[in-house]
């Protein structure tokens, strides 16, 4: 007789989850579990247990499935600073993935990899847009709203399963699978780690994914912080998942093992539980590991155990208590969805500047133009939701506002080769001789403009006028010169040769075709693979296959195709591949530059009463996963088109949509306004205009609510090196940063003014287990109603470690009418201003004076004072104890390194003249000996000198013959006193672990 479902334990909701968990687990056997520890969970039909899949992309609208809402860029939703918001995104996002599941539960699965709390620590990073601020403080509350909205509020089940990623310390898309992130234990206690515990210690995300980088050079997918740390913050289990093909890596890439068995069995003893692999590699080599004796089956069985956890509790075993379970696919794209894409897209909106001119009047404003190449377009990233519809900043200013001008502002050319020009038409690109093709227009001698055989512009440059012709110049219709014509036609172009340059920067770009309106692509696969074709919409894909990038070859240029990296060339069909390996074997083409965009654009701003530029980058193109950006600067040809449409109408307004900061310092001497907002999902131009106009379509106010989350800084030389993740060291981010940022980390300008009053502190001085309650009056003194964010910041006054010159300790949001009051409570308690001891590896809150600031940014303090707190003095380094390098109180040119089949970190010596130090070491005579753990490639030395590191005596010398970790010692002479140690490394290669003193 078989019991019935309700007698099963891990079928019944009243069992505690532990036993239901157990109780499934006991009916598994080896290989069903084994078949467990992979991305596609296979079903186990004997016990009606059905598939599983992890991994549902839903960073700001569920990806990659079909028609979803679709909302602005996570930076973009942190630039609200409204965890309200971002619960309420959250929310409408795990209700579509639910609605999809139901719809198609083998393809969607309820485990979202989402949200990404890796730091903004460096703007350069390709996957910026991925992140929620630099501080980490902010991170963690904005990540735990919107995992609590992907999550749903019953105590018992989950709407979705959210996981936030990716853990530990990456912020590079440079090798990223072979860079080790230096992680000295302060910026990795004080900075890396709170912005992954607060979401997991909430049970807002019950999931983490590892990262593909190493930590200290040991691969995260094998930290000792996933099982020591990580797992302690959660009440509930936690599931650990690996990236994509990241376990595959560690006897690949990183060479860490000999094979995938020992490879997978280190990782699944390190804490992940779920391989991201392709095909049957995780079984096999699970099985293989387990064979040879590298795992256990209790191994096998503690990943299996917090898998099923998060199972049981999205009510996989029992849908009837399932309170998610009638989600149904009217939710996509419904008009609350679309009120709140709005709405978020509209909170996103930084004001960088404003002299004034915001916001405009549609009644008075007059001529609008909408220039550039963010104008009448939206973009996806990678990770965007599919939007229902796009509403574009062109249309939406047309929507509200009376004549409106638009122009791109690209550059329209022919590509002309020896046998023809390059064209397009029904089927792939070929080369058209132009005697085959009767010309439609006429090409100058000098390339400078493009008529129709009756002497007139052949096409809309404006975007409202047609141009006519005379021998010297084009002249619009109300006679506004054009370009530039030289006598005599060289050649015919004809129609189908005509293609737009979409310049994306660092020399890439891409080509659309003006006939037919689409984008010029080549795939690599398939029995028409290389056919270049004009089939796209735009930039596309993991692997973006519509770039291009142009060579010089002989006497004209290559054509170079980014992704597959070949070069155009065209075969004896006269059709064009990407078929060339090498630049000489490329086909040689000139480019006649038709309409320059950078003039054209100018031409029709000077007719304009206001410029609304539209600037800002491609999501998937110079700065995105897998390709982190060179510089700061604007793209391509959007610097000269900036300063050009300004020199026409100094009445410009510059719009930014970007995934990340610019260095657009030119634009903030000059322009009377900058806006910035992310890439903002379906509804961004609609959005903007909000902003711009101060008012929605219905004439209720909109004031510009977002607030920078990262720095903004004037050039990229303000930057330390990409792969250098000490923050301390190197005074990165706005917490060490002494330089002057373009736009400092808060900031983003009202359309009212506030005025801040009476900053008063509960208490002047507090214990360690103490709390003030910091109490400031904001008056909106402006006629406009607005919103403020009033920050609260800190700064330890005297220390005995290098502070942070600013850091965030909370914020309160306020819309106030003009005149309005209101009086705002912020709490700080003492154990916020604690940080990490490196000489006794704990937390400490020191004895200190500390400066209580409330203002508008992190630079921006309206109101100081001071609190004392009564804390603890950190007492001198006893020499008895074990010295961790890792624990120095500074360094040059070392690295810190891994210790393999140890958990323990060593420093390694980098260049010459590398040293470290400790300082305060507190010596007494009785110490005769000092150890250490020391490798090396050759004979090497490691020299110990007392308080300077080139002319202090030497306090002993230790020598390594090479090779693998060896304990070594020497003598110490008669030594007391308080003493800066410095540890000096001879040779470049020398590795040291420890340190310890003897009598």
């Amino acid at each position: 007789m078989t019991a019935s479902p309700s007698r099963i334990v891990f079928r019944d909701p009243q069992q505690k989850l532990a036993a239901r968990v157990s109780d499934l687990l006991g009916r598994l056997d080896v290989a069903e579990k084994i078949a467990l520890l992979h991305q596609y969970q296979a079903a186990v039909p004997r016990l009606g247990v059905a598939s599983f899949r992890t991994g549902t992309e839903a960073l700001h609208g569920v990806a990659w499935l079909g028609t979803a809402s679709a909302f602005p860029q996570a930076v973009g939703l942190a630039s609200s600073w409204d965890p309200d918001l971002l619960r309420r995104v959250g929310t409408a996002v795990g209700t579509e993935v639910r609605a999809m599941h139901h719809r198609d539960p083998e393809n969607v699965g309820l485990n979202v990899w989402a949200p990404v709390v890796n730091l903004l620590r460096d703007p350069r990073w390709g996957r910026n847009e991925e992140g929620y601020a630099e501080d980490p403080w902010l991170t963690g509350v904005l990540s735990t709203a919107y995992s609590g909205g992907l999550r749903g509020d019953d105590p018992r089940w989950l709407r979705t399963a959210p996981t936030v990623k990716h853990f530990l310390g990456y912020n590079n898309e440079t090798d990223r699978c072979l860079t080790s992130s230096n992680m000295p234990p302060r910026v990795l206690q004080e900075y890396e780690l709170p912005a992954f515990r607060p979401a997991l210690a909430a049970g807002a995300a019950v999931a983490v994914m590892a990262s593909y980088n190493l930590i200290n050079g040991r691969p995260t997918h094998l930290s000792p912080l996933i099982n020591e740390v990580l797992r302690g913050w959660a009440e509930d289990d936690v599931l650990v998942v690996g990236d994509a093909y990241a376990v595959q890596n560690l006897a690949g890439d990183q060479q860490c093992f000999a094979d995938h068995p020992a490879g997978f069995a280190a990782a699944l003893k390190s804490g992940i539980d779920c391989v991201t692999e392709p095909g049957p590699l995780s079984e096999e080599s699970f099985t293989a590991a387990l064979e040879r004796g590298l795992i256990t089956e209790s191994d096998v069985d503690a990943a299996v155990r917090h898998i099923l956890s998060v199972r049981v509790r999205l009510g996989e075993f029992n849908p009837e208590e399932d309170p998610y379970r009638d989600t149904g696919p009217e939710v996509i794209d419904c008009p609350e969805h679309r009120l709140l894409a709005r709405e978020s897209a509209r909170a996103s909106v930084v004001l960088l500047a404003n002299d004034g001119i915001l916001p405009l009047n549609p009644a008075s404003t007059g001529r609008i133009a909408v220039i550039g190449p963010l104008a009448d377009t939206t973009f996806d990233d990678w990770y965007s939701g599919t939007p229902p519809y796009r509403r574009t900043l062109r249309d939406a200013i047309a929507e509200r506002a009376g004549e409106v001008l638009h122009h791109e502002g690209t550059d329209r050319v022919a590509l002309r080769c020896e046998a023809g020009f390059l064209s397009v038409g029904d089927g792939p690109l070929r080369v058209v001789p132009a005697s085959d093709t009767p010309g439609s227009a006429l090409l100058d001698s000098a390339g400078t403009a493009l008529l129709d055989s009756a002497g007139r512009a052949a096409f809309d440059v404006s975007g409202t006028a047609a141009f006519e012709a005379t021998d010297t110049a084009g002249f619009d219709a109300t006679g506004t010169a054009g370009f530039d014509v030289p006598d005599g036609a060289a050649f015919d172009v004809p129609d189908a040769a005509l293609f737009d340059v979409l310049d994306w920067g660092e020399e890439t770009f891409s080509l659309r075709a003006v006939a037919s309106g689409r984008f010029v692509g080549a795939d690599g696969l398939g029995p028409e693979s290389h056919l270049l074709v004009d089939d796209r919409p735009g930039p596309n894909g993991w692997e973006v296959r519509e770039t291009f990038r142009f060579e010089p070859s002989g006497a004209g240029l290559a054509v170079r195709h980014v992704q597959s990296g070949r070069y155009l060339a065209a075969g004896p069909d006269g059709l064009v591949r990407t078929a060339a390996e090498r630049i000489d074997e490329a086909a040689v083409f000139t480019v006649d530059l038709l309409v320059d965009g950078v003039a054209a654009a100018a031409a029709v701003a000077a007719g304009a009463d206001v410029v609304v530029l539209a600037l800002g980058n491609h999501p998937l193109v110079a700065g995105r996963e897998t390709a982190d950006r060179r510089d700061l600067a604007l793209p391509g040809t959007q610097d000269d088109l900036l300063r050009a449409v300004h020199a026409a109408n100094p009445r410009t307004v510059l719009t930014l949509a970007s995934s990340y900061p610019y260095a657009v310092g030119w634009a903030r001497e000059n322009l009377p306004a900058l806006v910035w907002s992310a890439h903002g999902g379906q509804e961004h131009g609609a959005a903007i205009a909000d902003v711009l106009f101060g008012s929605d379509p219905g004439g209720l106010p909109v004031d510009p609510a977002g607030r920078l989350t990262q720095t903004w800084y004037a050039d990229a030389s303000e930057l330390p090196d990409l792969l250098d993740y000490d923050i301390i060291a190197t005074d990165a981010t706005y917490l060490y940063y002494r330089g002057t940022p373009l736009f400092p980390f808060g900031h983003g300008l009202s359309y009212t003014r506030f005025d801040y009053e009476n900053l008063r502190i509960s208490a002047d001085a507090i214990n360690p287990d103490g709390e003030v309650t910091v109490t400031v009056d904001v008056v909106n003194t402006g006629d406009r109603p607005g919103v403020e964010v009033v920050q609260l910041y800190t700064r330890q006054q005297r220390s005995r470690v290098k502070q942070p010159l600013r850091r965030l300790r909370g914020y309160r949001r306020l819309h106030l009418e003009p005149g309005e009051r209101s009086t705002v409570e912020l709490l700080l308690p003492a154990a916020e201003l604690a940080f990490w001891d490196v000489t006794r590896s704990r937390w400490v809150i020191e004895d200190a004076t500390h400066t209580v600031a409330v203002g508008r940014s992190s630079t921006d303090w309206r109101l100081a004072t001071t609190l004392r707190v009564h804390g603890e003095r950190i007492p001198p380094r006893s020499p008895r104890s074990v010295l961790r390098m890792i624990d120095n109180d500074g360094y040059a040119g070392t690295t810190p390194v891994a210790i393999p089949a140890h958990p323990l970190e060593a420093l390694r010596g980098t260049e010459p003249g590398a040293w470290a130090v400790f300082d305060d070491v507190d010596f007494d005579d009785s110490v005769t000996t000092v150890r250490a753990v020391l490798s090396a490639d050759t004979e090497s030395s490691v020299v110990l000198r007392l308080d300077d590191p080139f002319t202090g005596p030497i306090l002993a010398t230790l020598t390594t013959s090479g090779g693998e970790p060896a304990e070594v010692s020497a003598p110490v002479p008669p030594t007391s006193g308080q003493h800066a140690l410095f540890v000096l490394f001879d040779t470049p290669g020398i590795t040291v672990a420890t340190l310890s003193f003897h009598a």
